[in-house]
């Protein structure tokens, strides 16, 4: 999948982004596009069809799911991964399928919601099962990626001020051990440019007006195997997709891909 355009996006609810959805793909064009947090067990098919996407959708309801929507093929969907675990139940949180050759799969990790929660627990062990999926594409794949909402920081850089976050989940050094595990089975971590300011910010809360005052945190990623990096030409943050009436509290991520 060379000279094509790779995205991610957590749209929280693709329902009620639809209609920005939908002006999104005309104008940024992505050959395959991730979607974490879309929230409905119908995924609005025959709308993204119109606009020539594929669509492999995962999801069963108000919470969680995921989808693919690519326009270079879609292949081998896999709904899940073997050993995925639940909470109690597996959950719809990853999709893979290959698009032009490339393993592609869109995840959105658990949030964890509080060290002592056991939301937690299940963050946690739910990336050291991914770590063990992904082993699996890597040895299958050479050109791969798994792009999405992992719910974790990587560094202290990449939260707009790391005191604010003591004690909090996102930042702490299990999640990041984790995140730096599945990193180190042989993925490459595509930091993009920021459109404004230093900081390549993906999400920033909706309350106080942190988007605005750049108060955001970096833990939507694409995570690519060597091969893939190797193809990367730009990537770069959405950042106007944040903007306006009614956005996501996420912003798109976009990654071009050369020869």
């Amino acid at each position: 999948m060379t000279g094509v355009r790779l995205a991610t996006w957590n749209v929280n609810s693709v329902t009620a982004r639809l209609p920005r959805l939908l002006d999104w793909l005309v104008q940024v064009r992505p050959d395959v596009l991730c979607l974490q947090e879309t929230k409905t067990a119908t995924f609005p098919v025959a709308e993204v069809a119109a606009l020539g996407y594929e669509v492999a959708a995962h999801g069963d309801g108000r919470w969680n799911g995921v989808a693919l929507l690519s326009r270079v093929g879609l292949a081998e969907v896999a709904l899940g991964f073997p050993g995925q675990p639940g909470f109690p139940d597996p959950e719809p949180r990853a999709v893979g399928a290959t698009c032009a050759g490339v393993r592609v799969w869109s995840v959105y990790v658990p949030n964890g919601r509080t060290p002592d929660d056991p939301h937690y627990a299940y963050k946690l062990s739910w990336l050291a099962a991914l770590r063990t999926a992904v082993a699996g594409e890597l040895a299958a794949h050479e050109r791969f990626a798994v792009c999405g909402d992992f719910n974790v920081a990587p560094t202290d850089a990449d939260v707009w001020d790391p005191a604010v976050f003591v004690g909090s989940t996102h930042v702490t050094a299990p999640e990041r051990d984790a995140l730096a595990a599945l990193r180190a089975s042989g993925l490459t971590d595509v930091v993009p440019s920021p459109m404004k300011g230093p900081h390549p910010f993906t999400y920033w809360d909706y309350r106080a007006g942190m988007f605005h005052q750049d108060k955001g945190m970096r833990i939507d990623l694409v995570l690519a195997s060597p091969a893939l990096a190797e193809q990367v030409g730009r990537a770069y943050v959405d950042r106007e997709a944040r903007k306006g009436k009614g956005p996501s509290d996420h912003a798109p991520i976009v990654v071009d891909l050369t020869d």
